[in-house]
């Protein structure tokens, strides 16, 4: 059998794998139960690739989301890799069986709930297998952020091949989930590799949500990518990308109650711009396997940070500069703190408010965004990282406890009725005809606020929400969450940061970082073509760095394109000679 080196040279066209690839790659070439924790982007997928090429028999690949397995068999077919799926929209399952059989795979995808019954284990004792991959191995712990039951029930599937070397992946999960992937898949201790989680080619950028469509119309216009936007609700989904798609750029929804047909046909449209917004709930994007996602924007806050590292990691997973946007209310952290008390089963809900904890703590902070993040993992970064937003323009901040506890005695004396509008003119002294009504223009707090600390309030207010000093209800009403008697008592206290001024442009920040090249243009046009004939996504015949690549090297010969990273075989073989025709007339051109 070839080596894996060979095999990533000729079908893949890398010339040495990147991170821990290697070690990874080689438990499993010698048979070694292996749990790898790698970003996403730094090429999980070659992990069990690889293997499936250099090992005999097939690689069965358990992965939660058909449109997914589909990407990615999309994007196996251009190296020239035989993959194939059993999924319930699949029509050529009897076809998938027998190519099985006869040993005609290199890759098999499933989803958990087939892979955990009986008859398909039956069915995988008729061929040999490479190996068993579980791809977004986090699902199968109840301490993960996206925990799925099928993925417990794996177990009895891996115990009834126990010579086949069963590899997981996931690229988010921190100490505790880690540990419970390792017992739940009978994965040995030392079987865990962590690659670490940092994404350096994304830029963090965190700030208070005030009138959020025009907020992500800024950013459009500095980023002209593909993008995904985020929001809570299908109602929001629905306005944001009819408000986007009105300023010229294309923008469609993404939800779970969009007709079957429309939601895939957005996807795909999506899937195959390059440029397009695609404005989801967090249904959107575990699915797809799109590396020219420029943005991810959030106009609310994710469930939890390990949700956020996942969701923002879906945006340059190509390597090329990509940026993370979040746009965060008071009101998120109050809904979230109710929607875990009433939606979660108790044993559940200390960790996800520690979640969500660790989420306000990262919205507030005026420090390095990267290290907040990597921190949660387990990391020791470097106190500033130098692409975020709080490096790049430090904040200043605040010691705002003698407002916060103002506020706080502010919303007790008026029975904690009123909401956050009506206490600020309470501290002010401002007789409103509600002020006057309720008789708060008698109590001990009216008027006690000066001019410095009312134009404090709001984001006082916003940071007792979020630390659950505070709580509000669907009615407008507060009531005291567990942090706020240190802060009344003196006990702690309450930094806030003060948001930076409203710029008045942002450059466009692809333009700076890659200066305007005609010959990587005309490759982009040439590669849009060949995808629009055969029916795919740009991306899956070549990556933009591999035509950025291609754009520097000039190679004239077909020897030379095979040494451009991302060229493999079977891609030098089907397209070559079209993307050296434009090389050729392209500096014919400057000639």
């Amino acid at each position: 059998m070839p080596s894996p080196l060979s095999i990533l040279r000729e079908t893949f066209g890398f010339q040495s794998f990147r991170g821990v690839q290697e070690q990874v790659i080689g438990r499993v070439m010698v048979g070694d139960h292996t749990l790898a924790v790698m970003p996403t982007g730094a090429g999980k997928s070659l992990c069990y690739q690889v293997p499936a090429l250099a090992r005999e028999g097939t690689a069965l690949v358990v992965s939660p989301l058909i449109a997914l397995m589909h990407d990615q068999i999309r994007a196996a077919d251009a190296f020239g890799i035989r993959a194939a799926a059993l999924t319930s929209v699949d029509n050529n399952r009897a076809e998938t069986v027998d190519r099985f059989k006869r040993g005609e795979l290199d890759l098999l995808y499933v989803a958990p709930e087939r892979a955990t019954g009986e008859s398909f284990r039956n069915l995988l004792s008729r061929s040999k297998l490479a190996l068993i991959a579980i791809d977004e191995a986090h699902c199968v712990s109840e301490w993960g952020h996206d925990f799925r039951p099928d993925y417990r029930q794996l177990r009895p599937l891996l115990e009834a091949f126990p010579d086949v070397p069963r590899l997981a992946l996931t690229a988010t999960a921190d100490r505790r989930t880690r540990e419970d992937i390792l017992v739940q898949l009978g994965i040995p201790d030392d079987g865990l590799i962590v690659a670490g989680f940092d994404r350096p080619n994304i830029r963090y950028n965190v700030r208070p949500r005030d009138g959020v469509a025009a907020q992500l119309k800024s950013l459009l216009a500095a980023q002209p990518g593909p993008g995904i936007v985020y929001v809570p609700s299908r109602d929001k989904a629905e306005r944001l990308a009819e408000q986007l798609g009105a300023g010229g750029r294309p923008a469609l929804p993404y939800h779970a109650g969009l007709d079957p047909a429309v939601r895939a046909r957005n996807q795909a449209t999506f899937v195959s711009s390059e440029e397009m917004v695609i404005v989801a709930t967090i249904a959107f994007g575990m699915g797809i396997d799109k590396p020219d996602v420029r943005f991810v924007a959030h106009a609310g806050i994710p469930k939890s940070i390990e949700a956020y590292y996942q969701e923002t990691g879906r945006a340059g997973r190509d390597g090329e500069p990509a940026e993370a946007w979040m746009f965060w209310g008071a009101e998120d952290f109050a809904r979230a703190r109710r929607r875990i008390a009433t939606e979660i089963e108790e044993g559940r809900q200390h960790g996800e408010r520690e979640r969500l904890n660790a989420l306000a703590a990262l919205v507030e902070s005026a420090g390095c965004r990267r290290a907040i993040l990597l921190r949660h993992f387990g990391e020791h970064p470097p106190e500033r990282c130098g692409n975020c937003d709080n490096c790049l323009q430090p904040p200043k901040s605040v010691d705002a406890t003698t407002t916060a506890q103002k506020l706080l005695s502010a919303a007790f004396r008026t029975e904690m009725r009123f909401g956050i509008g009506h206490l600020t003119d309470v501290l002010a002294g401002r007789e409103t005809d509600k002020v006057l009504g309720s008789g708060h223009h008698r109590l001990s707090v009216f008027g006690i606020a000066d001019a410095d600390e009312l134009a404090l309030v709001k984001p006082v207010a916003r940071a007792l929400l979020a630390r659950d000093a505070l709580r509000a209800d669907d009615y407008g009403g507060l009531s005291f969450g567990p942090a706020a008697r240190p802060i009344l008592k003196g006990e702690a206290q309450l930094e806030i940061v003060l948001p930076p001024a409203k710029a008045r442009g942002r450059r466009r920040r692809d333009s700076a970082e890659f200066p305007h090249d005609p010959l990587f243009d005309a490759l982009r046009a040439r590669r849009r073509e060949i995808a629009d004939a055969a029916g795919v996504p740009p991306y899956v015949i070549f990556h933009d760095s591999t035509l950025r690549e291609m754009a520097e090297a000039q190679p004239k010969t077909l020897q030379a394109l095979a040494r451009v990273a991302g060229v493999g075989a079977a891609k030098l073989e089907r397209y070559g000679e079209a993307f050296l025709e434009v090389i050729e007339a392209q500096l014919e051109k400057q000639e």
